[in-house]
């Protein structure tokens, strides 16, 4: 049976895509078939008439996944906006159902699946007859969510905001990956402290600038796996 963990982090541009490839390349350094999924991404580049999803290309690069990047997104607008309105305004509106076959697709394909959200939690992915929130993806897909926060001034705020509402939607947090981390900044020393002391949730690793590794052992990043 295969096993997943769904990445989101506490805002746009935060780090999700660069911590997510450093969690599927430690899962596949270790000899793990493991492999990647995002329901949605949007601002995708157009390179000879064919949009790139860029996200899963870097997680492919950085991981050596061979697959295809585009076969592991299933919906990918170029439009930079949220995915609700990218989807609007290129009239391709998400459906649960082309989610949920993809994403058994991965199940077979893949014995780790790391699934990337788009944006922060509170993400709309579809609004207009129907709502679908990122929310709705992650229980629908029966997943716990590993948040991806910066270290620097305004992160405990919102790391805890995210963290409630995580809960309050009723989603599990496995944890927190502190993204920029630098050992020597008080500031970065302390705001892990507050956000540990605050939302009684452990920050399982703390990424510097441009690491290429997460400092993390196997056994407790496998941990964070929930049978799907």
């Amino acid at each position: 049976m295969s096993k997943g963990l769904f990445i989101t982090g506490t805002g746009t541009d935060v780090g999700k895509t660069f911590t997510t490839a450093l969690i599927v390349k430690k899962l596949r350094e270790n000899g793990l078939n493991a492999g990647y999924y995002k329901a949605a991404l949007s601002g995708a580049e157009k390179i000879k008439g064919k949009l790139v999803a860029g996200d899963a290309k870097y997680v492919c690069e950085v991981s050596g996944i061979t697959d295809g990047p585009e076969s592991l997104v299933s919906y990918i607008y170029e439009t930079a906006v949220s995915p609700h309105l990218a989807a609007q305004i290129e009239k391709l509106p998400i459906e649960m159902n082309v989610i949920d076959a993809d994403f058994e697709q991965m199940k077979t394909r893949f014995d780790y699946v790391t699934v990337e959200g788009s944006g922060g939690i509170i993400c709309p992915l579809r609004r207009d007859e129907q709502t679908i929130m990122l929310t709705d993806v992650i229980k629908r897909l029966n997943l716990d969510v590993l948040i991806v926060a910066p270290s620097s001034l305004g992160t405990i705020n919102s790391t805890v905001l995210t963290i409630e509402y995580a809960k309050q939607s009723g989603i599990a947090v496995k944890g927190i990956i502190l993204n920029g981390y630098m050992e020597d900044n008080f500031l970065h020393v302390d705001n892990k402290f507050q956000i540990e002391q605050l939302t009684e949730t452990p920050v399982i690793a703390c990424v510097p600038k441009n690491s290429n590794d997460l400092a993390i052992p196997l056994q407790v990043l496998t941990d964070l796996f929930k049978e799907i």
